[in-house]
């Protein structure tokens, strides 16, 4: 905490339970009262530059190492993108079928990552418990949860071995490549999966009970708790239905009335435009028709329960039903902390297409890779976890890259998280004396965006950059500043 002549500072450093590097830095005034709150990416990692010069097929392997936790999402989106490249404007059966096994694995085992590993102290011991308990590993040495904490480690185990079966790799894979799929799935393993994958559907759906079960004993607290009301959008089936892999772009308003929909990725760009600010190396994106300053929009869970008409899998289908219902009165839902409710909504759909995909004999036959009439550039959109991804690649004639852009669904929430951020900090820290509990109230906010802020740090424009060099006996030798 640092104060000024008229203004105290209050950084919360680092922001704990995310993916990456983040702050958040208070202004109160003399009184108190919140003045300004930010949300401050602090890492800098510039892949859309230094993949420039590299071969495209390079890319579904090169860009996935932005991230540990959503490889595979990057993976998908970047072999899409080069799919249309390749010409592959239709993948056979069987590399469609084993890519969305892929993607469904990942966003299992996200989901399960993030509501066992990084939300679940905050739900089980509360917002104010002591930080030495408030933790996973509290979670699992405490007596109460210790089942719940080994269901949550076998869950994502079971994610991440069928990302390897169709990958090659838990993490950073090479299954998907330009126009389809460089393997089958082993029979062995798919009969391992099918012994598995009933218990998977039941704890998918014990898990988002005991969701609903605290949502609604503490809704009185929780519906405006970081809650802003916003647009939201995601791909979508032609038909309105959720599909995590595959569609185009829809956008509706805080109230539920379509902005847009039905645009191709290819035409992303008509859509969404993106502008910098001084104090973040994360982009703020918005939608073009309504400016920058009416047109920021959510992504992730929640924005696709609100996009989406209904879904394909009859247990995820009923829960958003009810969802929706209870939440929105059939409208947008813009709960903030409803966040992890329509994850676990996206659990139990992930394990009902994941039990889909396993009956179907295309995974273990047929030809994996397609192709045709070679393109210079490509667009691929996934539904990542966390929200959509963009990938958009320029070819040269060598087939070395000219242009990488990449929006990734942490960066499309950037002003709504530091919306939600300014919402709890002048609900919860205004005139009050600050205490450990009330700040982790504006990182529980945070939280529930499930950002990536590694993945989201791709910043355009001059950005400030200092470089220090020290010798081996730390004495500073130059430093350089842009």
């Amino acid at each position: 905490m640092t104060t000024t002549p008229s203004l105290r500072r209050v950084v919360i450093e680092p922001v704990t339970r995310v993916e990456g590097h983040g702050k958040v830095s208070i202004l109160l005034d003399e009184q108190g009262q919140v003045e300004q709150t930010r949300f401050h990416i602090v890492e800098f990692r510039g892949f859309e530059r230094y993949v420039q010069g590299r071969p495209f097929w390079e890319m579904p392997v090169l860009v996935q190492r932005l991230c540990g936790i959503c490889p595979v999402s990057h993976h998908l989106a970047a072999a899409k993108a080069l799919d249309v490249i390749v010409g592959a404007d239709r993948l056979t059966p069987t590399g469609e079928k084993m890519r969305r096994l892929m993607h469904y694995g990942q966003t299992f085992q996200s989901h399960a990552l993030h509501f066992f590993h990084l939300v679940s102290p905050d739900l089980l011991f509360g917002f104010d418990a002591d930080p030495a308990i408030r933790h996973v590993i509290g979670v699992a040495t405490d007596p109460r949860f210790q089942e719940l904490a080994v269901r949550g480690v076998l869950m994502r185990k079971f994610g991440q071995e069928i990302i390897q079966a169709t990958a090659g790799k838990k993490i950073h894979g090479t299954g998907a490549i330009p126009g389809g799929i460089n393997r089958w799935l082993d029979p062995a393993e798919r009969s391992r999966f099918l012994t598995q994958i009933e218990q998977m559907v039941a704890w998918s759906q014990d898990t988002l009970e005991l969701c609903k079960g605290f949502t609604r004993a503490h809704l009185a607290d929780l519906a405006d708790f970081g809650t802003v009301p916003m647009s939201s959008l995601s791909i979508v089936r032609a038909d309105g239905c959720l599909d995590l892999y595959d569609g185009d772009l829809k956008a509706v308003t805080a109230e539920g009335d379509v902005i847009f929909e039905g645009v191709a990725p290819r035409d992303y760009l008509s859509v969404i435009a993106e502008e910098v600010r001084p104090w973040s190396y994360m982009k703020f994106p918005f939608l073009r028709s309504l400016g920058p300053e009416r047109g920021w929009y959510r992504v992730g869970p929640l924005a696709r329960m609100n996009t989406c008409t209904r879904i394909d899998t009859p247990l995820a289908e009923a829960q958003r039903a009810e969802f929706k219902a209870e939440l929105g009165g059939g409208k947008p839902v813009h709960v903030c902390l409803a966040y992890h409710w329509a994850r676990l909504i996206e659990l139990l759909h992930a394990a009902e297409k994941i039990r889909e995909l396993l009956a179907d004999p295309d995974l273990l036959a047929g030809e994996r890779v397609a192709s045709g009439q070679r393109r210079g550039e490509g667009v691929g959109i996934v539904e990542a976890p966390r929200g959509s991804l963009i990938h958009h690649y320029r070819v040269k004639d060598d087939d070395t890259i000219a242009m990488a852009n990449l929006i990734v669904s942490t960066t499309h929430n950037n002003e709504p998280m530091n919306r939600s951020v300014g919402k709890v900090a002048r609900d919860f820290l205004s005139g009050r004396e600050i205490t450990e509990g009330l700040l982790n109230r504006v990182e529980v906010a945070i939280r529930a965006y499930d950002p990536c802020l590694s993945c989201a740090t791709h910043a355009v424009g001059r950005m400030p950059l200092e470089l220090s060099l020290y010798d081996a006996r730390g004495a500073l030798l130059d430093r350089r500043a842009t």
